[in-house]
């Protein structure tokens, strides 16, 4: 496959597996560059995934080696990069969330279709063998028709562990910006889109004290919901609850459960790219293991770039695809809107199931 030229943006705590499989695992990809508002952090970037170029980020906008911009900033500035990277004329895959506001989102997709640029964002561990072997036993009808879901994502939040955990807690964080992009981009492949939304949300603790090692003792004031309670009614007519915490500190919940009209289907952590997948149908007496029907089960993260630089030379659309992230921001969105005004939201975006991706596919681009 011939190479893509990437530039990366942000050289933080997620860039080391993105540069490691971008530079390594993928055979349709280069990464021409990097930079990072701290300089030194791109410099060793640069050393140890050896790339050869350290930018600024308004020389990688001018750089006409360069076909696509991951942005891989904080939360805060996966809009304003995004947006001059699009009017800039490059493709833009960007980690989630695709922007702080729905808005924005949608002003982004406006440009990129505007300017016949595609537009992608992660998470894309849908497009792992976990979540590919279930997209395969749903689009089979090994469960019938899907009528249900249920999703839980429970923890005690980032501070025992993470170096720089604040932005967690500020506008754009919380548990549903944080962690439910991996589950609702998941339901939203296996199931499609969300017709209406209804939730509820709570602040467990106003102040949190950081106890990893570099900032140990700092205390953070929590600015965002971190407990959010929603249920969500598809357009197929199906009806999931969702869970995402940060305040619960232990659970022997599951993490997705798809239900159908002869059978359950049990999915893998939807924030990993393997994991087992378990089947109950009307015949069985207990769940059985399902084979991986893909290879791809390792910590594969960049897949979705992978994928964005196949479509580009392909003229097609690509499956972590910017109009499955903005629909996926609404419904982010709409959990904490239903919760403020007490009242169901109807959602304005639809999107479609991103294509299966086919694993004569995958062999192609990974070494």
């Amino acid at each position: 496959m011939e190479k893509t030229k990437i530039g990366i943006v942000g050289c933080g705590n997620i860039s080391s597996i993105y540069l490691e499989n971008l530079t390594k695992s993928f055979t349709n990809t280069q990464v021409y560059a990097v930079a990072d508002l701290v300089k030194e952090r791109a410099d060793e970037a640069a050393n140890k995934y050896n790339v050869q170029n350290v930018f600024t980020f308004e020389e990688m906008l001018g750089c006409e080696e360069i076909s696509i911009i991951v942005n891989l900033s904080t939360p805060k500035g996966h809009f304003d990069i995004c947006k001059k990277s699009l009017e800039a004329g490059k493709h833009v895959y960007v980690e989630k969330p695709l922007s702080l506001e729905f808005e924005q989102g949608q002003q982004l997709l406006k440009i990129a279709n505007e300017n016949n640029l595609l537009i992608g964002c992660a998470p894309d561990t849908f497009l792992g063998a976990g979540l590919q072997t279930c997209r395969k036993a749903i689009d089979d009808g090994l469960i019938g028709n899907v009528i249900g879901a249920t999703a839980f994502m429970v923890c005690h939040g980032h501070e025992s562990w993470h170096p720089d955990p604040e932005f967690y807690y500020e506008l754009g964080g919380g548990p549903m910006f944080d962690m439910g992009p991996y589950y609702l981009t998941a339901l939203v492949s296996l199931i499609g889109s969300v017709k209406t939304v209804a939730g509820m949300t709570a602040i467990s603790f106003e102040k949190r004290m950081i106890t990893s090692e570099k900032k140990f003792g700092k205390i953070i004031n929590v600015e965002v919901p971190t407990h959010v309670a929603g249920t969500m009614q598809f357009s197929n007519g199906a009806i999931a609850n969702i869970i995402t915490s940060f305040d619960v500190l232990g659970s022997t919940l599951p993490r997705i459960e798809i239900y159908g009209s002869t059978g359950t289907l049990i999915v893998p952590d939807p924030n990993t790219f393997g994991g087992d997948v378990k089947i109950k149908t009307y015949f069985s007496n207990d769940f059985e293991t399902l084979p991986l029907t893909h290879i791809y089960a390792e910590n594969s993260r960049g897949i979705g770039v992978a994928d964005m630089a196949y479509s580009i030379h392909a003229n097609k659309v690509n499956r972590a695809n910017g109009e499955m992230a903005c629909h996926v921001l609404e419904v982010m969105h709409a959990f904490h809107q239903s919760s403020d005004e007490k009242r169901f939201i109807d959602l304005v975006t639809q999107c479609k199931r991103p294509e299966p991706l086919p694993q004569g596919l995958v062999k192609g681009m990974i070494r």
